[in-house]
């Protein structure tokens, strides 16, 4: 370990490579949505069927969120995300081989079953490897990470499907997770003070957090079900479930929309789809630094996580109502990628709350809150395909999408930030305590 009076920057190279894991694993996550309406077409289903299909990958994906934290709890995350990676990988590949509604809707179900332990792993990482002063913005850097594979996915998924099919597209993004999983396990630490590449003023720096933050195990079990016991873990789990659904839009339906409202053809639809991805991009980085900017002048969670995200999903709110009413393509994608923008400022601080409040137990609130929104992705899909199916009206669509965000700043307004979600866990009443 190196003796260098400056901490090295070993903990940014880990934010690195779990970026590279968002990105790959979005990649493989949203590309169906750019081609949704082939594989509609080829294997015969209907608009409610895509939907199902399209809402499978979050039944398994929200439903395994809790085991995954744990196995990635008890094996850390460097056996664990490898072995994630080659799942979701070969779950990607076997979409190129599918020939009916229930291999399809298997090959979602097992990329939902790798994908799952991703992010509570990844947020644990961060709650051992990331002094608090940088936790906003390395989460909005994660979350700009996933945006980047929702670009990567629907822009290059687009041109890869238009020059050699849907199957083909899903065979060449099964590649890069199986270098990563490699990768990763090669270079990787679970602990700090394990990495060559650490020296001890970045130790130093990263032991100070995890003993100042609370966030050093003591061994202390909570049980799930006393997690949702707390006013706070509810709240922020439905901030997560609502923003989520809304998300789910852009990753699921909305080429689709795209090319039904406005009449586009994939590669359009694709490249506008992308072109509303980078706000969100750009959203999740600048919203991460205005949320640590905050709070290291106000030392204040309300002002910091619950103001921002509220704010921000009210102007996203108003931006979609705005393009509800637009009937030119490029104004409503303007709106509405603006309104993304925004959606990105909304997320680093729901993923930071968690880590705030989490307390001991980061990976059990984060997969508890992920859970939920991974419940909400997985309704919205279902819900817009059922709303086609009977009305072929998008404009239903749109008003549910903005909703959705309205309600999400209302559990926002509701949640109070302040010390951990157990410490707002009221107490049973005890007949026999004496």
């Amino acid at each position: 370990m190196s003796k260098s009076p400056k901490p090295t920057w070993t903990r940014y190279k880990v934010l690195a490579w779990l970026g590279g894991a968002a990105t790959i694993a979005y990649i493989c996550r949203n590309s169906i949505g750019v081609v949704e309406k082939e594989i509609r077409a080829d294997l015969g289903l209907d608009a409610f069927q895509m939907g199902l299909v399209m809402g499978a990958f979050q039944i398994s994906y929200a439903l395994l969120q809790i085991p995954t934290g744990h196995f990635t709890d008890r094996h850390g995350a460097r056996k664990s995300l490898p072995v994630f990676s080659v799942i979701w990988s070969l779950a990607t590949a076997a979409m190129a081989a599918v020939s009916s509604l229930w291999l399809l809707l298997a090959a979602r179900l097992a990329n939902g079953v790798g994908q799952a332990g991703l992010f509570p792993g990844s947020t644990n990482t961060f709650a051992k490897w990331i002094p608090e002063r940088e936790r906003a913005l390395v989460n909005g850097s994660l979350a700009s990470f996933m945006t980047l594979g929702t670009i990567i996915g629907t822009g290059a998924g687009g041109y890869l499907a238009s020059r050699w099919g849907w199957q083909w597209m899903f065979a060449i993004f099964s590649l890069p997770g199986m270098l990563w999983a490699a990768g990763f396990w090669w270079w990787f630490r679970d602990r700090p003070l394990d990495h060559p590449s650490v020296n001890n003023a970045e130790a130093k720096l990263i032991g100070d957090n995890t003993l100042a933050t609370g966030m050093a195990d003591d061994g202390e079990q909570r049980n799930w079900l006393d997690v949702l016991r707390s006013p706070a873990t509810r709240w922020i789990c439905g901030q997560q479930f609502f923003r989520a659904a809304g998300q789910m839009f852009f990753m699921t339906w909305f080429p689709t929309f795209l090319r039904e409202r406005y009449e586009m053809d994939i590669v359009e639809a694709g490249l506008s789809t992308m072109i509303t991805q980078i706000p969100l991009l750009a959203g999740s980085l600048i919203g991460g630094g205005i949320v640590d900017a905050i709070f290291r002048r106000t030392g204040s969670r309300t002002v910091s996580r619950k103001g921002v995200s509220i704010v921000s999903m009210l102007v996203c709110t108003a931006l979609v109502a705005g393009a509800y009413f637009v009937e030119d393509a490029r104004l409503a994608i303007t709106l509405i990628g603006i309104g993304a923008f925004f959606i990105g400022t909304a997320g680093p601080a729901g993923y930071t709350i968690a880590i705030d409040m989490g307390g001991r137990h980061v990976a059990t609130l984060f997969s508890t809150m992920n859970m939920f929104g991974n419940l909400g992705a997985l309704a919205f899909p279902i819900v817009v395909g059922a709303i086609i199916n009977e009305t072929a009206n998008w404009n239903h669509v749109l008003f549910l999408f903005g909703a959705l965000y309205l309600a999400s700043a209302f559990c926002w307004w509701r949640l109070n930030p302040d010390g951990t979600v157990f410490d707002q866990i009221k107490p049973k009443n005890n007949a026999e305590a004496r």
